[in-house]
Formats: C-alpha cells, sequence, structure tokens
C-alpha cells in the first residue's frame, strides 16, 4: 500500500509540472505574439509618419512654387512673354480688406443661418364681433 502512494504523490507531481510547462510555454507564447504585434504597429506608424514627412515637403515646395510664380516681376515677365495686354491696377482700384477672408466669406454664406430676425412671420388673428 505504501506504494502506491508514492505512485499517487509522483503522479501528481507530475501532472503539476506539466501543468506549470504548459502555462509558462502559453505565457511565453502570449508574450512573443504581443511583442511581434508592437513590432508591426510600429512599423506601421513609422511608415505613417515617413509618409506624412514626404506630404509635408510636397506641400512646402508646392507653396514655395506658387510664392515664386506669384511674385510681381514674374507675372510681369508671364504678361509680356504670353501677350496678354494686363496692366497693373491703380491704387484707387485696390479694395484692402481687414480680418481673415475665410471668416468673412463664411459669415457672408451663412448669414441666414444666425439671422436674429424671425423665420416666419407671426399671424395677427382679428376677431369680429358680426356673426
Amino acid at each position: 500500500m505504501n506504494t502506491t502512494d508514492r505512485h499517487a504523490f509522483v503522479n501528481h507531481m507530475l501532472v503539476y509540472t506539466l501543468v506549470m510547462i504548459g502555462l509558462s510555454g502559453s505565457i511565453g507564447l502570449a508574450t512573443v505574439w504581443m511583442r511581434n504585434q508592437m513590432a508591426q504597429t510600429a512599423n506601421r506608424i513609422k511608415v505613417a509618419e515617413t509618409r506624412t514627412m514626404e506630404l509635408e515637403r510636397r506641400l512646402a515646395e508646392t507653396g514655395s512654387l506658387i510664392a515664386s510664380e506669384q511674385s510681381p516681376d514674374v507675372l510681369r515677365r508671364r504678361n509680356v512673354e504670353w501677350n496678354l495686354g494686363l496692366v497693373q491696377p491703380r491704387e484707387d482700384q485696390v479694395v484692402r480688406v481687414d480680418g481673415r477672408p475665410e471668416q468673412r466669406l463664411a459669415a457672408k454664406r451663412n448669414a441666414e443661418i444666425f439671422n436674429t430676425a424671425p423665420a416666419i412671420t407671426p399671424v395677427n388673428l382679428l376677431l369680429s364681433d358680426a356673426r
């Protein structure tokens, strides 16, 4: 009878050891999987940042190209090259506007939305005595 108790103890220890090995392996596998997911996310972020930097660089180049084409010297030269016959406006033809044009245009476009006057005029009913 003594031998069966020893085998039972060894069997329990063997089962517990196998469970611990399986649990440790599962934790290790989960750790590797999570590190892989973090690496993939980091790579996607790196690609997005690279693309953003490239787009910002192209936007800056386009802005500088537009600014160079809008300079008065270039405009005069283009006028002569293309025989447009345009003349520079006189100072009395130029209207200077203060503030940001986006806000002014948005306020102009949405004036009817923010109008304080009621959209529906009230109707006054008069009661008459005649039946």
